[in-house]
Formats: C-alpha cells, sequence, structure tokens
C-alpha cells in the first residue's frame, strides 16, 4: 500500500507540474503574441545602391573580421570569393541556411542580420588592378598615441558581421569563413556590443565601457549631409555608392579612470555623464559653446577636452561612427568609422586628437585597419562587382 501511494503521489506530482509547465507555457505565448514581431525574425534587405550595415541602425552585436588572401591567389579567385560570399549574404540575412551550411539550425532567425564586406591594399593587387585604389587606400599616419599590435590591425579582406543576437552573428562568422578557408585564413577576429534590444528607447545613443553617451554627432542618415560625407560620389566611378571604413581598437585604462571623480571626468570629456549634454547646454544633442567661460573667465568646456579636440574645423572634417564596446582581452571600444575620403575627413580630426586630447591618459588605440567598402550589389552580383567584373 506504501509502494502504491508513493506512486500515486509521484504521478499526482507529474501531473501537476506539467499543467504548471502548460500554464507557463500558455503565459509566455500570451506574452509573444503581444509583440508586434518577433525580434529574430527582423530581416534587412541585402541588396541596393549601398551595402547594408552602413546606413542601417546599428545592431547589438558585431564581429569584424579581417582575412588574408592565399599565396598566388588571383582576380579570378577574389572574384570567386565575393560570388560565394554574395550567395552567402542573400540566403543568411532572409533566414535561410548557408549552400551546405553544417547547423541550418542557427541560421532561420536572422534577427537583422547585416554582412558588409571591404578590401584592404593588398586586394588590388591580387586582382592585378592597382591602378584603381582609392589613394587614401593605405595604412594610416602614426600617431603619437598608437601602440598598435599586428594582431589587431590590418588585412586583405574585411567582414563585418552585425545582428541582434550574438548566436546569429557567431554562426554567420563561421560560415563565411569556413566557406573560403582554401582560398583566404582568418588574421584577428573582434567582437562587440552595444546595448541590448529593448534595454533603451530606438534612437538613443549607446554608451561606451567608460560611461560616456558615445556617437553624438553624427551625420543623419537620409540627409544631402549624411551623403556627401558618407558615400563616394565617383571618383572613381567603380566606387560610386561605396565608401572607407577605418577600424581601430581603442584599449581604455577603466581600472585609472575609476579613480576620477564625476567633475574630473566630465570635464576630460567636454559633456555631461547623466545625459550626454555638452558642459554648456543641457540636452545631448545641444551645440557645444566653446567660447563660454565661467565668472573667472575660464572656458566652460576645456579647450583640451575630447570634445573641443574631436570637434570639426571645416564640412570636412564628419564622418559615421558605428562602435561596439569589448571586454574580452582587455576592454574598450571597436572604433568603426565611415567616410567618403580618409584622408580630406578622418586624419586630420585624429591628428588633432593624437596631439594633444586629454581623454588620451585612458585610451590608446592598438590595432588599426583601413578599408575600401565597394558599392551595393543586385540580387545577381556581388561585393565588389562593379571593380572585379570590368
Amino acid at each position: 500500500m506504501a509502494d502504491l501511494s508513493r506512486r500515486r503521489l509521484l504521478g499526482g506530482g507529474l501531473v501537476a507540474v506539467g499543467a504548471a509547465g502548460l500554464a507557463a507555457a500558455g503565459g509566455g505565448a500570451a506574452v509573444a503574441s503581444r509583440t508586434p514581431e518577433r525580434m529574430g525574425s527582423a530581416t534587412v534587405d541585402p541588396h541596393g545602391a549601398h551595402q547594408a550595415g552602413i546606413e542601417t541602425p546599428p545592431q547589438a552585436f558585431a564581429s569584424f573580421v579581417a582575412l588574408d588572401l592565399a599565396d598566388g591567389l588571383d582576380r579570378d579567385g577574389l572574384t570567386g570569393i565575393m560570388k560565394v560570399w554574395a550567395e552567402d549574404i542573400r540566403r543568411l540575412a532572409a533566414g535561410r541556411p548557408a549552400l551546405g551550411d553544417t547547423e541550418p539550425e542557427l541560421a532561420v532567425d536572422p534577427a537583422r542580420l547585416t554582412i558588409t564586406v571591404g578590401f584592404g591594399p593588398a586586394a588590388f593587387d591580387v586582382a592585378g588592378l592597382p591602378d584603381r585604389r582609392p589613394s587614401w587606400l593605405r595604412p594610416l599616419p602614426a600617431f603619437a598615441v598608437d601602440r598598435l599590435e599586428d594582431r589587431w590591425s590590418g588585412g586583405d579582406l574585411v567582414l563585418q558581421v552585425c545582428a541582434d543576437d550574438p548566436v546569429v552573428v557567431s554562426h554567420a562568422t563561421r560560415t563565411l569563413t569556413k566557406n573560403v578557408r582554401s582560398l583566404a585564413t582568418v588574421r584577428w577576429v573582434q567582437r562587440g556590443f552595444r546595448h541590448a534590444v529593448g534595454a533603451r528607447p530606438d534612437g538613443m545613443t549607446m554608451r561606451n565601457l567608460m560611461g560616456q553617451v558615445d556617437g553624438t554627432v553624427n551625420p543623419a542618415p537620409g540627409g544631402p549631409d549624411f551623403d556627401r560625407q558618407v558615400w563616394n560620389q565617383g571618383d572613381p566611378e567603380w566606387l560610386r555608392g561605396g565608401t572607407s571604413l577605418v577600424f581601430r581598437r581603442i584599449r581604455m585604462e577603466l581600472d585609472t579612470w575609476d579613480e576620477l571623480d564625476r567633475p574630473a571626468r566630465e570635464l576630460t570629456v567636454g559633456r555631461t555623464l547623466s545625459n550626454g549634454a555638452p558642459l554648456t547646454g543641457t540636452e545631448e544633442r545641444d551645440d557645444a559653446d566653446f567660447e563660454a567661460t565661467d565668472r573667472y573667465g575660464i572656458p566652460v568646456i576645456p579647450p583640451e577636452s575630447h570634445v573641443a579636440r574631436a570637434r570639426p574645423r571645416t564640412a570636412d572634417e564628419q564622418f559615421l561612427r558605428r562602435g561596439y564596446n569589448y571586454d574580452d582581452d582587455g576592454a574598450g571600444l571597436l572604433f568603426a568609422a565611415y567616410q567618403a575620403d580618409v584622408d580630406r575627413q578622418f586624419v586630420p580630426v585624429q591628428q588633432r586628437l593624437a596631439e594633444h586630447d586629454a581623454l588620451n591618459q585612458w585610451i590608446t588605440p592598438i590595432g588599426s585597419a583601413v578599408f575600401v567598402v565597394p558599392p551595393g550589389f543586385g540580387p545577381e552580383g556581388y561585393p565588389g562587382d562593379t571593380l572585379l567584373g570590368r
């Protein structure tokens, strides 16, 4: 009888657990039904005049991958890589497995996946097209603040893989690299993150790991200034609609940054930490008044602050920043800047920062690379077809 009672109790318990499980599942379904669109099902069209992943609102997770082309590779081989990647991009961005995908279940929820492809300087030599390489496509000038490491620098090709789900980013990165492993080898992989989807209101500027609002003064997508500052206007003609990527790995000295009090941090940056407003304003996007002084005649925004040194001196000195935090092998910022001309737009600003930015005591560039990002491609095309297809 005792054994029978135990079995009845266990059986009843199992039924009770099962009912609770169903109730919990039902509750979850009810919550899901109130969501207009499941986050994982969202897609971004990979085709168009520009490659996706630049003007696209930044996703929560990113992986930047540089590859070196195999010795002896020629233009046909490089074209072959681009064609393989184009098909992979189309399928993965739509939530379909890539051809030969060994983990197809990981591809069904694209979560706004975008994959952006760029060429390093040596890719033009491999293709036998050195005369078509933009004049600015070369390593950046040596800046005094740089402590660059080879393991985070350079590359013949680059992939920027972004999505709102880290599993999607990881799967897409592995798929793209393994499908060309006989033609190119991975040089480095750098993974970054922003705030999770829904953690902050849409359109709100990200914060870096120093607690700063990061990326306030960015050109607004869709406007004429954005087009002029970000997209190539046809010089050279094959690059019309393309852009450049300056990629920097910037290490942050968080332990010593922690030693500063709040006022010292704000004077170093030139903005309030609470909402990113300039020290002369109240809201994040207020114009900074660099001429304002306090009652003692001291500038409210110190001239050596990061904001003062970074502010544009000409209309050309603006570019699109699309950064991500990292906390593996140290902590810092993966700084991705897109602009039509590196020499005209990025270099002057970086030179001023390198010369005398109060923030330099707590940040150090340890990786650097420059890539050209070809224009977008159509359903029958591939990245770089305006260059390689001629």
